[in-house]
């Protein structure tokens, strides 16, 4: 049988034809588009004639066709609906996409076209991408001798496969943690569709009768806040926080260990003090010590605002705080204080009517897009739901994915990523997907999303919007392919209009009787924006400044015992908190170890929602929700990717540079 990701798929948007491919035929099609690519490198490289931008980095970028599609597709898979065939083509794989990137961006040939091209009078754009390519090749260490590119190889080849099974072992440790609970009465205090969905997960892992609470990937659980019985607390905080470092054959600290050591090694092989130095020479921070800097004048406000909910907490408690007892009574807190019940919203925030009548809704008011269900289309699970995607003047945009249930095959948290990127060069439109981890009711039930749940779907599908939006020429550039400590800014900004009236009173309506959420409950939820905040705060600095410990260490300083460094640095920090641990403790710390994505960079969050609240405050200067905040919000900064500056992007916008204050106001922290 012909593969079909061995020519361009024929499908709306080229979107991958999931439903005609085995899964052997995801390593086929990579192989293949490995051995064509370094074909295409190699007709680059030794090319007789000068080096030009036609025939060098226009080349460059038309290139890898074949693997960039076949990639898309099987990653996809990896993160949100992998078989064991597929985590075992991940393992080989991985080091394989490794050893590809140091064939190219070690190739000196090469480099030397693209240090040859004569950029004069080239737009900014073009002039951009040679910066660029130069720029990578510098950082994947072109300036080394033979010994040193040969020994970074073999550290490049080390991480991929340290985090490749990093990231395994996490997500079978999440599922492996979920507490078994025997006798309904232990589940007091759970909504009546959680304890549903507690017993359906239960009789799928083969426990009929019986009640399984599944993890999400923070350590703090959603099901603190409700389950009335402290000991059923107890369990389920510390399985979740004990994940990864129980001695046993999901536990990490050793590989958390082995790569801390060789990103440390690398980064001084590339001339940086430490790994972190490293990766603050590729974002918008000017440099590490501004991160830092940053990070340490938040975090004593943070643990002050902290032990003031703590304060507050014991005494409604009645008796010593331990960390499993926080979210319960942070929950009665603000039920008693300011009479609001995070539970009893849920009706009003059913998923279906969420997406249609919150999400697509603001989408259309602010940009004038507009979705229509392609049920004739099929993604790579039956649970995937996709939509066509129009501009105002019907002419299309791209296909938006929606993958909104937790299952055991996919990895626990919620993130966007393209299955096709925007490109004015390839001719491609965005074929895009958000993926979440919502707990799937049993058959013809309600989907009943928490607070947490519909901020996430509003701030992924920011994401989505800086991928459906790119409108550059080069793929490079396209979508969300900008500094990571930008990227969460645009998702962040979507998160505004949960709260915004128009908006609200558009889809909070109790899906039974459709009466909208009351406006004295609007009213209290904006009231009480602040409590809880302390905790937030510290529980996120926590996470962020435990990475900056990992990659701020020298080759020799990699410790033996890793929660000992760990305790150590959060208490070097300052933002050590015997009742809030950080939001990821090293044994789950995904984002940072299981790939390369967020090491030394989980401070994004933060960094970017300096750039957010400035944005919020942009768009209510000018009037909030209309087409023309909308419009320019795309133009001059959703749509440009990394097609220029990001943050002459947003100085276009905001029209000066950004200010902490009103960050640390939303915060509590001024």
């Amino acid at each position: 049988m012909t593969n079909p990701l061995l020519t361009a798929s024929p499908l709306p948007y080229g979107i991958p034809p999931f439903a005609a491919l085995a899964p052997e035929q995801y390593g086929e099609a990579i192989e293949a588009g490995l051995a064509a690519h370094l074909d295409e490198i190699e007709a680059i490289a030794d090319n007789d004639e000068p080096a030009t931008f036609e025939n060098t980095a226009l080349a460059m970028e038309r290139s890898g066709q074949l693997l960039n599609r076949s990639a898309a597709a099987f990653f996809t898979l990896v993160s949100a609906d992998a078989s064991e065939q597929i985590r075992e083509l991940e393992t080989v794989l991985s080091p394989r996409f490794s050893a590809h990137q140091d064939e190219v961006y070690l190739n000196r040939r090469l480099f030397e076209r693209f240090a040859a091209i004569d950029t004069a009078g080239r737009d900014p754009e073009s002039v951009r991408l040679v910066e660029e390519y130069l720029r990578e090749f510098r950082q994947s260490g072109i300036q080394l001798d033979g010994p040193g590119q040969e020994r970074l190889r073999a550290i490049n080849a080390g991480l991929a496969r340290l985090g490749t099974e990093f990231g395994q072992r996490v997500k079978e440790g999440m599922k492996s943690a979920a507490l078994l609970v025997e006798d309904v009465r232990d589940l007091a205090g759970l909504p009546a569709d959680d304890v549903a969905s507690a017993a359906e997960a239960a009789r799928a892992a083969g426990h009929e009768g019986k009640y399984l609470l599944t993890l999400v990937q923070p350590g703090n659980q959603p099901a603190l806040a409700s389950l009335e019985n402290r000991a059923v607390r107890r369990r389920l905080f510390e399985a979740s926080v004990a994940r990864g470092s129980d001695g046993g054959s999901l536990d990490v600290l050793d590989l958390a260990r082995e790569l801390a050591g060789l990103r440390a090694e690398k980064a001084q092989l590339l001339g940086f003090a430490n790994y972190a130095e490293l990766v603050a020479d590729r974002q918008t921070a000017p440099d590490f010590e501004a991160v830092r800097t940053m990070l340490n004048r938040m975090a004593p406000a943070a643990v002050r605002n902290a032990d003031a909910e703590a304060a507050a907490l014991a005494e409604v408690a009645g008796h010593p705080l331990e960390a499993w007892d926080w979210a319960y009574y942070s929950a009665k807190v603000r039920r008693e204080k300011y009479d609001v019940d995070e539970q009893a919203l849920r009706p009003y925030f059913e998923l279906d009517r969420v997406i249609t009548d919150g999400v697509f809704f603001a989408a259309k008011l602010l940009y004038g897009i507009t979705f229509q269900e392609r049920a004739d289309l099929q993604a790579y699970h039956p649970d995937v739901r996709i939509w066509e995607v129009r501009n105002e003047d019907g002419s299309s945009l791209g296909l938006f994915l929606g993958d909104y249930y937790a299952r055991e095959s996919k990895r626990g948290g919620a993130w966007m990523n393209s299955l096709v990127e925007q490109s004015a060069l390839l001719g491609t439109q965005p074929v895009v997907t958000n993926t979440l981890n919502i707990s799937k009711p049993p058959v013809g039930e309600p989907t009943l999303l928490t607070l947490d749940e519909l901020r996430t779907l509003f701030h992924e599908f920011g994401h989505a919007l800086h991928g459906l939006f790119s409108n550059v020429t080069y793929p490079r550039f396209s979508g969300t392919s900008v500094p990571r400590d930008f990227v969460e800014y645009p998702s962040q900004v979507n998160e505004m209009w949960i709260m915004w009236p128009q908006v609200l009173s558009n889809y909070a309506r109790h899906h039974v009787t459709g009466e909208p959420l009351p406006q004295g409950i609007v009213d209290r939820l904006n009231e009480s924006r602040l409590w809880g905040e302390g905790f937030a705060t510290t529980e996120y600095l926590g996470a962020a400044l435990l990475d900056l410990a990992w990659h701020t260490l020298e080759p020799g300083e990699v410790p033996e015992d890793a929660l000992e460094f760990e305790a150590k640095a959060l208490a070097a920090a300052g933002i050590a908190h015997p009742l809030i641990p950080p939001r990821y403790r090293t044994g789950y710390f995904q984002h940072i170890f299981a790939g390369a994505g967020y090491a030394a960079g989980y401070y994004s969050y933060i960094w970017s929602e300096v750039l957010d609240a400035e944005t919020v405050d942009w768009f209510t200067e000018n009037g909030g929700l209309t087409r023309s905040n909308g419009e320019r919000f795309r133009q001059e900064l959703l749509s440009r990717g990394n097609s220029r500056d990001p943050l002459d992007s947003f100085r276009t916008l905001r029209g000066r540079e950004a200010r902490l204050e009103p960050l640390l106001k939303r915060r509590g922290l001024d």
